[in-house]
C-alpha cells in the first residue's frame, strides 16, 4: 500500500488479494461451530497466498523467491481442499463456490508459471 514495491503491480498479486476477499466473504456463511475451525483455516490460507507472494518478490535470491512462491501455491492448494470439505459438508453448493474457484485456479496457474520461470 505505502511502499509501492514491484509485487503490487503484478496480476497474480491482484488476483490473490481478490481470492482473500472471496474466502473471507465465503467464510461468513459457514456455520457458527466452524468459527475456530474451517473459518480460521481458510482465512489463514488465503492470507498466506498474498503474504508469501509479496515476501517472495522482495527476495534477491532466485531460490528464495521460488520457495516463497511454492509456499504461496501450497496455500492455494490448501484452500482448494477446504472448498472440497465445505462442499462435502453441504455448507455450500458447487455453483456457490465457482467464483472463488475461478480466482483459485487463476492464482494457481500464475504462481505455477512464476515458479517455472
Amino acid at each position: 500500500m505505502f511502499l509501492q514495491l514491484s509485487h503490487s503491480g503484478l496480476d497474480v498479486y491482484t488476483c490473490s488479494r481478490q481470492l482473500v476477499l472471496a474466502c473471507y466473504n465465503l467464510s461468513k456463511g459457514f456455520p457458527a461451530e466452524e468459527r475456530y475451525g474451517l473459518v480460521q483455516q481458510i482465512r489463514r490460507a488465503a492470507t498466506s497466498v498474498t503474504l508469501n507472494l509479496a515476501e517472495g518478490c522482495s527476495r534477491k535470491s532466485l531460490v528464495e523467491r521460488k520457495r516463497y512462491f511454492e509456499i504461496s501455491r501450497g496455500s492455494v492448494i490448501e484452500i482448494d481442499s477446504i472448498l472440497d470439505l465445505i462442499h462435502d459438508l453441504a455448507y455450500f453448493k458447487k455453483e456457490e463456490l465457482l467464483p472463488t474457484g475461478e480466482l483459485l485456479l487463476r492464482s494457481f496457474k500464475m504462481l505455477s508459471s512464476m515458479m517455472n520461470t
